[in-house]
């Protein structure tokens, strides 16, 4: 770990000069300079007093916390079938299960159904990307076609059946996670 950097960094994003810093440790700025080109290094006690006025402290500045993936290519991609049920599931984001929402691909052939749910905590929303489709809501069946998407608490018995002759994609996404 580049101590000196992160501490400059630091130093930044509390928008302080290195003469602020050092005001408020009680040190010079050519010090700060120094321990931030990592020319030296401070003792535990300066080093703990320049934490405590950048807002933080040992624990925390050493604490590597890694980079959060953005972007997920098809390698990333999880897939399900169900040949029985004619659909394919693939898990858009890898891990979604640790996020507050879980996105899927779903894809349902001629015929084909994804699995009834019962009801549970948490909403769901539906992007129909190609198809139709119907969506059965505690009994009520809604009909909803290439570019129109659909909303709902998922507090009654629901699925979704491909209301077409054509294979149906959507992206369905639910709040927790559900899938």
């Amino acid at each position: 770990m580049n101590i000196g950097k992160k501490i400059k960094e630091l130093r930044m994003k509390n928008n302080l000069t290195q003469e602020e810093l050092a005001n408020r440790c009680e040190l010079s700025k050519g010090f700060i300079s120094q321990i931030e080109r990592d020319l030296t290094s401070p003792s535990i006690t300066t080093f703990t007093d320049i934490l405590e006025s950048l807002g933080t402290n040992l624990r925390d500045f050493f604490t590597e916390v890694e980079d959060e993936k953005i972007v997920f290519s098809k390698d990333d991609m999880f897939i399900s079938k169900d040949d029985e049920y004619k659909f394919e599931l693939k898990w858009i984001i890898p891990n979604a299960q640790k996020n507050q929402m879980e996105p899927i691909l779903l894809t349902l052939e001629e015929g084909g159904r994804y699995k009834d749910d019962h009801p549970h905590e948490g909403e769901e929303l539906g992007y129909v990307l190609s198809g139709s489709i119907f969506l059965i809501l505690g009994g009520k069946k809604y009909r909803a076609k290439k570019g129109e998407s659909f909303y709902y608490k998922a507090n009654v018995d629901h699925s979704i059946i491909n209301a077409g002759k054509k294979k149906a994609s959507i992206i369905w996404i639910s709040t927790p996670p559900n899938f």
